[in-house]
């Protein structure tokens, strides 16, 4: 099942989310190709995108991390605070580059 695939939307409506995914190229011209049986444009809001995006990056800057990243910690206070430790130092690094 592709990432923005019909079933993916559906799914995210039937939960109450908003989909901030974008329609690809390809599903936007096989939609148009096919006139008014193709349906409505998928609705898409470009400034949620750039928020998802940053989270997304956020989220992998913290996976740089092996500990994070492999769930090595099994307590949840230790996966807690090494969360916190990378989170500081990424922090710390936006603050003087270098």
């Amino acid at each position: 099942m592709a990432y923005g695939s019909r079933e993916n939307r559906a799914y995210l409506r039937r939960r109450k989310i908003k989909a901030v995914i974008p329609e690809k190229a390809d599903y936007q011209a096989n939609r148009l190709r096919k006139g008014r049986k193709g349906g409505r444009p998928i609705s898409f809001d470009a400034q949620e995108y750039k928020r998802r995006n940053l989270i997304e990056r956020c989220n992998q800057k913290l996976k740089s991390w092996r500990g994070i990243a492999t769930r090595y910690d099994k307590l949840p206070a230790m996966f807690e605070g090494g969360i916190a430790l990378v989170s500081t130092r990424i922090w710390l690094q936006s603050l003087c580059p270098g």
